[in-house]
């Protein structure tokens, strides 16, 4: 792997039961992630996706791609467009620098009108080939 490398975008459906899933498990009650006529007096045209599922869903979309031994050191993101149920946000990620086993890869999610999300993350991966003590490999 090196910087310039892309990622394979990854589709996520964004329903009306993972923004309320997302906020609940969360802990985040704001009225504008689990009720439309609330989020409507607000401003909002509807409900829309809290900070902490997106967060949570570009950890994902990084582990997926460099699986379940990636450990996630920093989550750096800002949102942009809000997620909003009938709508599609696509990830997609490259990777900025390389520095032994650690990895820094930009990340950005797009929807149906404009920009959700942007940031970086920065992860380590195990080093290959290490021995796992007298006569195993890891």
């Amino acid at each position: 792997m090196t910087a310039g490398t892309r990622l394979p975008p990854l589709e996520i459906e964004i329903t009306r039961t993972l923004i309320v899933a997302g906020a609940v498990a969360s802990r985040d009650y704001q009225d504008v992630h689990h009720d439309p006529e609330l989020a409507r007096d607000k401003g909002s045209p509807d409900i829309f996706m809290n900070i902490l599922t997106t967060n949570g869903l570009v950890g994902r979309y990084i582990t997926d791609h460099f699986g379940p031994s990636a450990v996630l050191r920093g989550v750096a993101i800002r949102l942009g467009a809000p997620n909003y149920p009938g709508d599609t946000m696509v990830l997609t990620g490259r990777v900025e620098e390389v520095d032994g086993g650690t990895v820094t890869v930009r990340v950005t999610g797009t929807n149906g009108i404009g920009r959700h999300v942007t940031g970086t993350v920065t992860l380590t991966l195990p080093a290959t080939g290490t021995t796992d003590g007298p006569g195993g490999t890891a």
